[in-house]
């Protein structure tokens, strides 16, 4: 058996398992009157609480409770700023929320099945629809993406042709000022070692042989980490302390392998140039935020210093709305469940 192929049976087990062990008779009725709002978020990757944090700060703001369901507590940092809860423990509460429809987020669809159900693209989905599409669609109050060309990605998704709510992303919310120091590029990484909590995209050794070629041309290297990513393979540069959309206010250009933070850097006014592996998938717009792809190290020195951002009605359709995103976001969530309190 491959690698990968034993990676994503022991993940649906461990998923499975989870919910088996919680039964699947739903948590009766939604949270009352006087109680706080509370919003269950199931996502395609069940122990990746990363995606719900930019949210923290509006759902305090509004006195809402997020709360991040998870298979088990193995992968969560006692220190994590995220709520999260096991689905026998879920409390009651006023909206579902699905990021997807893989294993996880569909089966919780169907234990938490008296709750409204929602469904918002947080990271990029391939545009094909997902095996398990057709079990949440019917039930879906709300769709939201953070930008046109991700809502046409996520509409693929789903299998569906109904309008999707644009609302931005919320990491661009807070963009920095963009002050580049000269020589510095940031290296985008994605993850190169799947796990029971995602999958994995390659591209690494193309992007660990740019960075080299960067370094010996005399730029300084800042790593943008993905959160899954395994540090030691850079361990030898420095590597941000801070969001990669916060830290590419400091580079000139940005490289990696394309993913969802890209049409974000680009937004925060840093180039961004694609590390393409052949075996790479990814949905096109993530592509035409950048000013150049390469599939060969030895490129990777004239491409960043080349670097241009994209013209602005392809940001605009790649990013979407910037400031206030987190609001229009948790704006769409309470349509979802108006009138039940």
């Amino acid at each position: 058996m491959r690698i990968a192929e034993h990676v994503a049976l022991s993940r649906r087990a461990v998923l499975g398992g989870a919910l088996a062990g919680a039964g699947l008779v739903a948590l009766g009725g939604t949270a009352g009157a006087g109680t706080p709002v509370r919003v269950l978020i199931a996502t395609n990757e069940p122990w990746g609480t990363y995606h719900v944090r930019p949210l923290l700060a509006e759902a305090e703001r509004r006195g809402w409770q997020l709360i991040q369901l998870v298979p088990d507590f193995s992968k969560i940092d006692p220190d994590d700023p995220v709520r999260t809860a096991l689905p026998d423990s879920a409390p009651r509460a006023d909206l579902l929320v699905i990021t997807g429809a893989d294993d996880w987020p569909a089966e919780c669809a169907v234990r938490f099945r008296r709750f409204p159900l929602a469904a918002s693209s947080l990271a990029y989905l391939q545009p094909e629809e997902a095996a398990r599409a057709k079990q949440v669609r019917p039930r879906l109050h709300t769709i939201t993406s953070s930008s046109p060309a991700e809502a046409r990605a996520f509409g693929e998704y789903l299998g569906t042709r109904r309008e999707i709510e644009v609302v931005g992303s919320p990491q661009t919310d807070a963009l920095p000022q963009h002050a580049p120091e000269p020589g510095l590029v940031l290296v985008l990484t994605s993850v190169t070692y799947a796990d029971d909590t995602g999958g994995a995209a390659p591209g690494t050794e193309l992007l660990l042989a740019a960075a080299q070629r960067l370094q010996a041309a005399g730029k300084r290297i800042l790593v943008g980490l993905h959160p899954r990513e395994d540090r030691a393979l850079w361990s030898q540069y420095e590597i941000s302390d801070v969001p990669s959309v916060q830290a590419a206010a400091r580079a000139e250009a940005a490289i990696g392998i394309p993913g969802t933070v890209f049409p974000l850097i680009a937004a925060a006014g840093t180039p961004v140039v694609g590390c393409t592996d052949p075996a790479l998938t990814v949905p096109d717009y993530l592509l035409s935020v950048c000013s150049s792809t390469i599939d060969d190290a030895a490129q990777a020195v004239s491409a960043v210093d080349q670097a241009e951002l994209p013209d602005a009605e392809t940001l605009a359709d790649a990013v979407g709305p910037v400031g206030g995103s987190a609001n229009r976001l948790l704006n769409a969530w309470s349509g979802a469940f108006r009138g039940r309190r």
